[in-house]
């Protein structure tokens, strides 16, 4: 069993470029493949439970207490990115919708995927997860705030916070729990201990079905509004060059370890666009556009994620290691 947990985690990357290259395909040459958008919230939760279940759910209390850590995360989430985003929209056309699509997910950072990645990417999975109800609370409030400045106070009006609390509870509190009860079962209970040892194959597997699906039920939404896609796909990929970047100049002005300093250039790099998503089809007259413009940004991530998996351990100036 040690040894396939092996062979997976060696062979990630690739299998996670596979998983992104075959979810587009499907979903380009399937029309019914959008059917996938029911199951990705189930998936992405079935995802988030094996990464927690390779965390020591118990240290995070102590993880909350790591002051330059969470300095360092708002630095870069809620200073240094969203001034690089008011500057990249300045190359887009003055379409106010157009603009808002790329707002919504630029301004809000990840709190369900971007945990599997910092594990798979050797950053500190555990301090990260600690930060989620912080960066969910920060980014459900300043949202607004930065909307108003940058497009208008009729823009910011739009935004609600129910999808929010939905996708927290649903996508974070569930798994977190489940995994909670879960570790302090197997080591009270030798059988479930060893039922373990299954669960820990789940986590690239999971994380593989996942992006399948992403990909294969965004694709058909893409295609409904082409030219906006295109236009916003240029500035998503130089927020996914600057992204990292930013995070480990933020560690680097708090001093932190290498793994976490990991975990904040994962965080800066990674965007909510899954949770923000109900937001788009509540705007009066966004769809198919917002949804498109929103979506764009998950496929350039996703497709920055084998290149990440590989530069963000070697920007830490560290050995690749684990980070538990």
């Amino acid at each position: 069993m040690e040894k396939l947990r092996g062979v997976l985690e060696a062979r990630q990357v690739i299998i996670y470029f596979l998983a992104i290259l075959g979810g587009a395909v499907f979903g380009l040459a399937v029309p019914a493949a959008s059917v996938f958008e029911g199951v990705m919230n189930p998936a992405l939760a079935v995802m988030l439970f094996a990464t927690f279940l390779q965390v020591p759910l118990a240290e995070i209390g102590a993880a909350l207490r790591n002051v330059r850590f969470i300095a360092a995360l708002v630095m870069a989430n809620f200073v240094a990115m969203p001034a690089i985003s008011a500057g990249l929209i300045q190359f887009l056309p003055t379409d106010p919708m157009l603009r808002l699509g790329v707002l919504f997910v630029l301004l809000t950072p990840c709190i369900d995927y971007v945990i599997t990645f910092t594990h798979v990417g050797r950053g500190n999975a555990r301090l990260l997860l600690a930060m989620t109800p912080m960066l969910l609370v920060l980014q459900m409030l300043l949202l607004p705030v930065y909307l108003n400045v940058m497009l208008g106070s009729e823009v910011s009006n739009i935004v609600e916070a129910g999808p929010f609390l939905q996708a927290f509870i649903w996508l974070i509190v569930v798994p977190l729990a489940l995994a909670t009860v879960m570790q302090a079962l197997m080591r009270r209970h030798q059988k479930l201990a060893k039922a373990g040892q299954v669960l820990d194959l789940l986590p690239v597997p999971a994380t593989a079905f996942v992006l399948f699906v992403v990909l294969a039920s965004v694709m058909p939404k893409i295609g409904l509004a082409q030219d906006a896609a295109l236009r916003a796909a240029p500035i998503y990929i130089a927020f996914a060059l600057i992204a990292p970047l930013i995070g480990k100049l933020a560690a680097g002005l708090m001093r932190l370890d290498a793994i976490s300093a990991r975990a904040v250039s994962f965080s800066a790099s990674y965007r909510n666009s899954l949770v923000i998503l109900p937001l788009a089809f509540a705007v009066p007259g966004g769809v198919p556009l917002l949804p498109a413009i929103i979506l764009t940004q998950t496929i350039v991530e996703l497709c920055f994620l084998p290149v990440y998996v590989r530069l963000i351990p070697r920007l830490s100036g560290a050995p690749f290691t684990r980070s538990d």
